[in-house]
C-alpha cells in the first residue's frame, strides 16, 4: 500500500538510523495518544514536550544537519525528509510547522560560507534548538524587494532596525536568519539574529495556535561582520533557493493530514447504518471515497517523483524548479479537495472535538496559502511553459532516488535566474507509454492545449490578466502532474485499475479548467475552439470502479486507528 500506515512502517532505508527516527517519532505520538493530542490542539500550549523528545533523540540534529557539518550520522536526505514530514503532518500540522520553519531558517546558514555560524547552527541542533526564517514583513508580505529591515553602519559593524511578521519559531529560535538591506546602497543582506538578545523584541504571536508565528522587532540590534550570512546577489539567491527547498515540504504535510483523515472517515462511514444500509453503500458517498482516495494516491505519487528530480538536480538539470512549486501548489490544493470529499461523506461527524478530522479540516486550508499563494506559484510555473511544450531536451532517465546520501546541491543551487531557459524531457512519452482509456482521453486534451498555445498564445493584454493566466496555468499544472504520476506509477507498480481511476478525475479537472478559460472575457475564437476540444467526458467503467473500492478503499476501514 502506498499510503502511510504509521503502525506498519514499510519504507526501505539503507541505514538503521533513518528507520529509527521514523519509528521513534510514531512511538512518541502514539504514546501521547489521540485524546491528549486533541486537547493540546484546542488548548494551544507550546509543544515543549515534542521539542524535548526531538532534543533527546537528536531528531532535528540528524535530519537537518548536512553531512560534514556535525556528527557522523547526520545528513540532509530528501528521501527520508519526505516520510518525516508526512508523519508529522499525519499527527498534527503544528508539529510539522516547527520543523518546517527550522528547515527554512537553516537554509541561508547551510548556503553560507560563514563557517563559525555553520558550526554554531550544528551545535544548536545537537542541543535541540529550533530555527526561524526572518523574511516576511507585515506591510510587504514576502515581497522581498521592499524590505524595511535596515542595517545602518556603526563602527566596524551595523545596527539593525525593523520588524518582521509571520515568522515561525521567532519566540525560541537559536538563530533567526534575517533578511534586510544596508542603508548605504540598499544592498541586500542575510544576517543571524539571536532571539534572546535584549535588542530583539518579541511583539506577539499573530495566530491562535500551538505554533508561535511571531511578530518581532529589532531595535538598534548590533550586527557584527561575523553575523553576516550573505550579501548582495547572494542574499537574494539564498532567500529564493531556501524557499525552493522549504516549499516542497508543504505537499507532504497535506499528504499526511489527508491520510489520517481518510482512516477516520472510512472507519466511521463504513460502519454507520442509515435507512437500512451502510453509508458507503450509498452511491454518492462511495464515489466520494473512491475519488478522494484516488486523488490522495496521486498526490503522493507526484510528490515522491518530484523528490527524485530534486535529489538528482545539478547545475545542468534544474527541472526541480518546476516540480517543487507544483508540489507546493498542486498537492496542497488537492489536499483541500480530498478533505472536502471526505467531509461531505461524514458530514457533522467532522466537527466533533474527539476527531482528528476536526483539526484536519481547518489545517489543510493553510498549506496552499503558505510559502507563496497558489496564484504566485502559477505565475512562476508559467515561465516554464514554452520550453516544456515546444523545446524538450534529452535527459538520462532518473530512477527512484532512495539511496542514503547527502543532497549537496540543495545548498549550492547557484543563481535563481534563468528559469525560462530550463528545458524538460518530453511529457508525451509518459502519456504514450500507458494504454488506458482515461489516459488516452487525457493525452488528447493535452494535445488540444498544446495546439492552443501554438496557434493562439496569450497576447500582451492576456499576460497581464491574472484570471486568464490562472485558468491556463491550472491546465499546464495538470499536464505536469500527470507526467510525473505516470512515471511513478510504473516505478511503484501501481495497478491499472487505480491508475485509470486517477485519470478519470484528471480528465474532469482539465474539462473544468478549460471551461474557466473558455469563459474568460479576453479569450479569442481560436482559444475558445480549443477549449471546447478540451472539455471531455471521462470513461467510467463500473467494474473497474468496484474493483478499486474493494481492493484499495474499503480495506482501509480499520487498517489504522490511533491509540486513544
Amino acid at each position: 500500500m502506498i499510503l502511510l500506515d504509521p503502525k506498519n512502517l514499510d519504507r526501505a532505508y539503507p541505514d538503521e538510523r533513518s528507520a529509527e527516527i521514523m519509528r521513534k517519532t510514531v512511538e512518541f505520538f502514539e504514546a501521547k495518544g489521540k485524546q491528549a493530542l486533541l486537547e493540546d490542539y484546542y488548548d494551544r500550549p507550546w509543544y515543549a514536550e515534542f521539542l524535548e523528545f526531538v532534543r533527546k533523540e537528536r531528531i532535528f540534529a540528524s535530519m537537518c544537519t548536512p553531512a560534514g557539518e556535525g556528527a557522523p550520522d547526520v545528513r540532509w536526505d530528501t528521501w527520508r525528509n519526505c516520510e518525516f514530514a508526512e508523519i508529522l503532518g499525519f499527527y498534527g500540522l503544528q508539529y510539522w510547522y516547527t520543523w518546517q520553519v527550522s528547515v527554512l531558517g537553516l537554509g541561508p546558514i547551510w548556503m553560507s560560507e560563514n563557517e563559525s555560524l555553520r558550526r554554531r547552527a550544528a551545535k544548536a541542533l545537537e542541543d535541540g534548538g529550533i530555527f526561524a526564517f526572518g523574511l516576511s514583513e507585515k506591510t510587504h508580505g514576502a515581497d522581498i524587494y521592499s524590505t524595511d529591515m535596515v542595517l545602518t553602519r556603526d563602527g566596524d559593524g551595523w545596527r539593525a532596525n525593523g520588524r518582521k511578521y509571520y515568522i515561525g519559531n521567532g519566540n525560541e529560535a537559536a538563530i533567526v536568519s534575517t533578511f534586510g538591506r544596508f542603508e548605504d546602497g540598499d544592498e541586500y543582506v542575510f544576517f543571524a539574529a539571536d532571539s534572546n538578545h535584549p535588542n530583539y523584541h518579541l511583539v506577539q504571536n499573530v495566530v491562535a495556535s500551538q505554533n508561535y508565528v511571531s511578530e518581532f522587532e529589532l531595535r538598534d540590534y548590533p550586527v557584527r561582520k561575523e553575523d553576516i550570512l550573505h550579501r548582495g546577489r547572494e542574499a537574494w539567491n539564498a532567500a529564493l533557493n531556501t524557499v525552493n527547498i522549504g516549499k516542497y515540504n508543504l505537499g507532504w504535510a497535506s499528504i499526511g493530514i489527508a491520510t489520517h483523515a481518510l482512516y477516520e472517515a472510512i472507519a466511521h462511514a463504513n460502519n454507520r447504518v442509515l435507512y437500512g444500509m451502510r453509508v458507503t453503500e450509498m452511491s454518492h458517498v462511495r464515489r466520494m471515497f473512491v475519488e478522494g482516495h484516488a486523488r490522495l494516491v496521486a498526490m503522493k505519487l507526484f510528490a515522491l517523483r518530484a523528490a527524485d528530480y530534486m535529489r538528482a538536480a545539478s547545475s545542468s538539470d534544474r527541472r526541480y524548479l518546476l516540480y517543487n512549486p507544483m508540489v507546493k501548489m498542486k498537492t496542497t490544493t488537492q489536499g483541500e479537495a480530498v478533505i472536502n470529499l471526505f467531509w461531505d461523506a461524514i458530514a457533522a461527524k467532522g466537527f466533533e472535538k474527539n476527531m482528528y478530522f476536526s483539526q484536519a479540516a481547518v489545517d489543510i486550508r493553510a498549506l496552499p496559502k503558505l510559502e507563496g499563494t497558489v496564484h504566485v506559484n502559477i505565475a512562476l510555473i508559467a515561465k516554464f511553459m514554452p520550453n516544456y511544450f515546444f523545446n524538450p531536451a534529452e535527459y538520462p532517465e532518473i530512477p527512484r532516488q532512495d539511496h542514503g546520501r547527502n543532497d549537496d546541491f540543495l545548498f549550492d543551487q547557484g543563481s535563481a535566474r534563468g528559469l525560462g531557459q530550463i528545458q524538460f524531457h518530453d511529457y508525451r512519452k509518459a502519456l504514450e507509454a500507458v494504454d488506458l482509456p482515461n489516459v488516452r482521453i487525457f493525452a488528447e486534451q493535452c494535445e488540444s492545449f498544446r495546439q492552443m498555445l501554438q496557434e493562439a498564445p496569450p497576447g500582451p493584454d492576456q499576460m497581464k490578466d491574472v484570471d486568464f493566466l490562472i485558468a491556463g496555468g491550472e491546465i499546464f499544472a495538470l499536464v505536469v502532474y500527470a507526467q510525473l504520476i505516470l512515471e511513478n506509477a510504473r516505478i511503484y507498480g501501481l495497478d491499472d485499475d487505480l491508475l485509470d481511476q486517477i485519470f478519470e478525475f484528471m480528465v474532469r479537472d482539465v474539462s473544468e479548467h478549460a471551461l474557466q478559460l473558455f469563459g474568460q472575457p479576453s479569450s479569442n475564437e481560436t482559444q475558445i475552439a480549443r477549449c471546447r476540444e478540451m472539455m471531455r467526458k471521462p470513461e467510467h467503467d463500473a467494474d473497474r470502479y468496484e474493483r478499486v473500492w474493494k481492493r484499495h478503499v474499503e480495506p482501509l476501514d480499520g487498517a489504522y486507528t490511533m491509540n486513544p
